[in-house]
Order: C-alpha cells, then sequence, then structure tokens
C-alpha cells in the first residue's frame, strides 16, 4: 500500500528539476539518507543536519523552529517512515525478474508483477494464471509487488515466529509467543492481522481526509496572502502618488501664502519705518528749537536786570510754556515688532488640503501640572511648602488632569495680574480677575489651614508616635472633600468663561496674549490647589489607621 503512494524517484537531473518531491532532502536535493523528522515535521538527511545542533537545540534551515536533540549525535531520531518510503522506492526502481519464467520486466510493467509471500518469489501475470491457480497454491499469500511484505515484517524477531495477532494498546504487530506472555488484560486488546489492517486503512483515511482538508485550507491561505501582498504593493503605489501629490500641492499653496506674506512683512516695514523717520525728523527739527531757548534764557538771566527781566522775562516764560504744550510725538506711535501671523496663515492654507478645522493661536489649554512644576510643594512666590506631600497623588479629576501644562508659575500670574489691574481698563477679563483673585485667595487659605494640621499630625505621628488631637481626622477629611468640591466647582466656572474670552481674543489677539497667559496661570493654580488637596486627602486616609490604632491603645491605658 506504501509504495503505491508516491511515483518512483527518477535521476537526479529531474531530482533537481523537481526539488519539491517528498523523498527529496530540501538541502543537498538528493533522495533522503537516513531522514531526520524535526519537530517542526520537516524531514533532513543526516547529513545535512549533523554539526547544525547548539546546546541541545537544533534549529530548522527551512522554518527556524528549534527542536530537542538528546545523545551524542546532536541529531534527532531517524524517521522510520520516510525510511520504508525511500526503501520502498529503490527497492520499485530495481529491474524484477519473474521467478517462474526468468522473464525481466520493466518499469512500465511493474504494476502488472505480482509477489507470493509465501514462496517469497515475484511472479509476472502469465505465470500467476498459469501456476499458481492450482490447488496445491490456494493457501498462498499472492499480493501486488507494491504491496510484497518484507522478510523483517514476516516474523517476530524474538521469536523467529510469523506474525499472528497485533496489539491495539501497544500499536505492534505479536507472533504466537508473545500473545502467550502477554498478560489477560492485554489480550483483549489483540486483534488478527487482517483486521488490524482494515482498522488501520480506516483510520489512516480519516487521518489523510483531516490532511487533505487543512492542505485546501493552507492553499487558499496562500492563494489569499498573495492577493493581499499583491493587494499592498498597490495600495502603497497609490499612497506614493497621493503623497506626491498632496505635497506637490502644499508646496505650490506654501509657495504663493509665502510670497504673499513677504509682500505683506515688505509693506508693514515700509509703513512703519517711514512713520518711524517722520517722527524722528519732527523730533530732530524739535531738539535745536529747544536748545536755543535754553541757551536764550541762560543768557537772558546773566545779562538782564529787574526792570528788564520784569519787562522781558513773562514774555519768555509764556513762550516756553507754549513750546511745552504743543503736540510733540515724543511716543512711538506704533511698535516696532512686524507680525504677519504666518504660523497662521500657513496653516489656514494646508486646511483644505489637510481637511484640518480651523484652529486659534492660543498659549494652551487647561491641564495639569507641567514638567519642571511640582503642584504638590510650590506655594505663591516660588516658595516649598513644608508640608509632607506623597510623590504620586494624582488628580482626582480626570477633566483637570489632562491637557497641555502652563508655564508660567503662580507668581508670574499674580504679578501679571496686578499690571492688567494697575492699568484701569475696565473690561470683561479685569472683572473676571478680580472676582478669580477674591476666590482664589480663600481657596488657597483654607487649603493652607488644612495643610498645618495634617503637618501638625504628621509630626506628633513621627517624632512623638502619639496623638494630640486624634478627634479632628474626620474633621480634615470632611473639609477636604468639601474643598475638593469648591474647586471644581470654581474650577468648572472658569473653564465656561474660556468661550467668551476666545471671542474677544479673536478680535485683539496681541492686546489679550497677556490676559491668556494670566488665565492659563489662574487654571494652573487652581490644579495645584487640587493637586495638594488630593495629596492631603490621601496622607489623611493613610494616617487614618494609625490614629485609630494609637486611639486603642490610649484608650486601653487610661484606665491603668
Amino acid at each position: 500500500m506504501a509504495g503505491g503512494i508516491f511515483s518512483p524517484l527518477g535521476s537526479c537531473s529531474e531530482l533537481e528539476k523537481a526539488n519539491c518531491h517528498p523523498l527529496v532532502c530540501l538541502l543537498c536535493h538528493e533522495p533522503y539518507q537516513q531522514p531526520c523528522l524535526l519537530d517542526c515535521y520537516h524531514n533532513f538527511c543526516a547529513s545535512c543536519l549533523r554539526g547544525r545542533a547548539s546546546d541541545g537545540r537544533l534549529r530548522c534551515p527551512l522554518c527556524g523552529h528549534p527542536s530537542v536533540v538528546k545523545g551524542g549525535t546532536g541529531l534527532p531520531p531517524v524517521d522510520r517512515l520516510l525510511q520504508f518510503l525511500v526503501d520502498s522506492s529503490a527497492d520499485n526502481e530495481e529491474d524484477v525478474q519473474c521467478a517462474n519464467c526468468d522473464r525481466c520486466c520493466t518499469k512500465a510493467e511493474l504494476d502488472t508483477m505480482y509477489f507470493c509471500n509465501t514462496c517469497g518469489q515475484p511472479l509476472c501475470a502469465p505465470c500467476r494464471e498459469e501456476t499458481h491457480r492450482a490447488r496445491m497454491f490456494a493457501r498462498h499469500e499472492i499480493v501486488s509487488l507494491s504491496k510484497r511484505t518484507k522478510d523483517i515484517h514476516k516474523k517476530c524477531p524474538l521469536h523467529e515466529e510469523p506474525y499472528i495477532m497485533f496489539s491495539t494498546e501497544k500499536k505492534s504487530m505479536l507472533c504466537i509467543n508473545c500473545f502467550r506472555d502477554m498478560q489477560g488484560e492485554s489480550r483483549a486488546h489483540c486483534i488478527d492481522i487482517e483486521t488490524a489492517y482494515m482498522q488501520g486503512c480506516q483510520r489512516l483515511d480519516q487521518a489523510v481526509m483531516a490532511v487533505k482538508e487543512l492542505q485546501t485550507s493552507t492553499r487558499e491561505a496562500i492563494v489569499l496572502l498573495k492577493a493581499m501582498i499583491e493587494e499592498v504593493h498597490n495600495s502603497a503605489s497609490e499612497e506614493e502618488a497621493a503623497i506626491n501629490s498632496l505635497f506637490s500641492r502644499m508646496q505650490e499653496q506654501l509657495s504663493e501664502r509665502k510670497k504673499t506674506l513677504l509682500k505683506a512683512v515688505q509693506s508693514q516695514h515700509e509703513e512703519k519705518e517711514k512713520a518711524f523717520k517722520e517722527q524722528l525728523a519732527h523730533l530732530a527739527s524739535l531738539l535745536p528749537t529747544l536748545q536755543v531757548h535754553l541757551v536764550t534764557c541762560s543768557a537772558f538771566l546773566s545779562s538782564a536786570n529787574k526792570a528788564e527781566f520784569l519787562d522781558l522775562g513773562y514774555q519768555l516764560m509764556e513762550r516756553l510754556q507754549r513750546i511745552v504744550k504743543l503736540p510733540h510725538r515724543l511716543r512711538p506711535a506704533q511698535t516696532s515688532k512686524i507680525n504677519s501671523e504666518y504660523r497662521a496663515e500657513f496653516a489656514r492654507c494646508l486646511e483644505p488640503l489637510l481637511m484640518l478645522s480651523p484652529r486659534r493661536s492660543l498659549v494652551g489649554s487647561a491641564g495639569g501640572i507641567g514638567p519642571g512644576i511640582t503642584g504638590t510643594n510650590m506655594l505663591p512666590g516660588g516658595q516649598c511648602s513644608k508640608t509632607l506631600m506623597v510623590p504620586s497623588c494624582p488628580p482626582t479629576s480626570d477633566k483637570m488632569s489632562t491637557g497641555p501644562m502652563v508655564k508660567k508659575p503662580t507668581m508670574h500670574r499674580y504679578i501679571s495680574t496686578k499690571v492688567l489691574l494697575a492699568e484701569g481698563r475696565e473690561t470683561p477679563f479685569a472683572e473676571h480677575c478680580r472676582n478669580y483673585e477674591n476666590t482664589y485667595r480663600m481657596l488657597q487659605t483654607e487649603i493652607q489651614g488644612l495643610k498645618d494640621q495634617v503637618q501638625e499630625l504628621h509630626r506628633d505621628l513621627t517624632k512623638h508616635h502619639s496623638l494630640i488631637k486624634s478627634e479632628i481626622m474626620s474633621e480634615i477629611l470632611q473639609k477636604s472633600l468639601q474643598m475638593d468640591v469648591q474647586i471644581a466647582a470654581h474650577y468648572s466656572a472658569v473653564e465656561m468663561m474660556r468661550s467668551v474670552f476666545e471671542e474677544v481674543w479673536e478680535e485683539t489677539y496681541q492686546r489679550v496674549a497677556n490676559e491668556q497667559e494670566i488665565y492659563e496661570a489662574q487654571l494652573h493654580d487652581l490644579l495645584q490647589l487640587r493637586q495638594e488637596n488630593s495629596c492631603l486627602s490621601t496622607i489623611t486616609k493613610q494616617i487614618v489607621p494609625y490614629v485609630r490604632s494609637i486611639a486603642k491603645v490610649k484608650e486601653r491605658l487610661e484606665p491603668r
């Protein structure tokens, strides 16, 4: 049965052309010599695998899967099944001669040859019909040549007796002596050779069907992967073309916008330079006039007597006062900063191409504390808080703990707010800043009071190992929770003002740039308070078990 599964091996040149032959090694492209089976079920010649093992492991040359090898040879065990197929294929290539008529059969006639397992001789088709049809050969076992039974499979190597049974438990053939030596329980698993052969063929057919299904699925997967590789190639080509096209259009748009911006910069430069030069010319002409009148006053005082001074002095004073009251442009009428808003213009020209939503150039949005600013230990003015803080105390509000950080510390916000309010302009943002400062100071005072209380309790625990005011723990926790609600509410109220202020910022961005920084710093300060309060709550919760433990000990000791 097994000899007819594969076609006979051809010459070496045919093997090289068809290197996927199941009986040809994938490394040397020669028929297998002592084929070895790896854990990945790939086979290679023993000579091809020799010397490839390292630290008891052998990697498959085809797929790279490691296989464990045992023994000093460094090789996996020989694949008996594949060796049998190789030997059977080699046997089929030999010239076969009929034992009765001495007729030699060609390879094309091998399928018509038979073999008598009883006589142990090959027979051609005519001799089988003429000689082995007699009654004396009725008990002879005649099979096709490909299914002949070799001597090694005829008799038991231990007892030299022919096989008559098969053990389904041990998966091995048994002679009469092997059957007698078996225990009674094991004999129940023994069946005759013919029945075992039929059952084995049925199970093999089932296994073959499962492998065929896997083969079909594998081929479909290969076709799918090849199609996907082609699709990836096409998609990459389309993506590259789209990128090049978009890049070209972006370059064109940026080039046009660049020319427009450069013209705008040049126009601003000319206008500002002209205005500054006119003002400079006016001041340059004013300076000699002032110098002449100063010299005149000095000479008049040194040369005029009292009568002359009273006669001409008031006239000179009126002239000097009129000169001072003239509208002299001493301060620049405009700034020297040329602002073309090139970033916003470039972004605006790319928005139709990139399908971006319009963005406003803001200092930053509300968020947590940025790098280099530790919200748990910074107080207004840059001073460090002495209250013990836990290093990893996250804010309790997700909304208040995300987003880019504000670079301006609290002190900068405080000074900027003072400068803004000192200008005396009544704007919605100035009114907001006044209200904010009052509320912030109140919240900051409350937080500082709670921090001092927790610091005192912490000192009692760490230094004195005792509690002086154990009854205030719940009160601190309650106040901390209330402060958290107040800070969150104030944060939400300030956050709701964003849309109102952004409309004003869009109209006069340069003037409100400072206001934006102050606003973001306000949110930053609230985050600091929120984070400090969160860490304060965490520390308080950590101290609670110790407080309760010490309180219980104190209660036990007081009666004594």
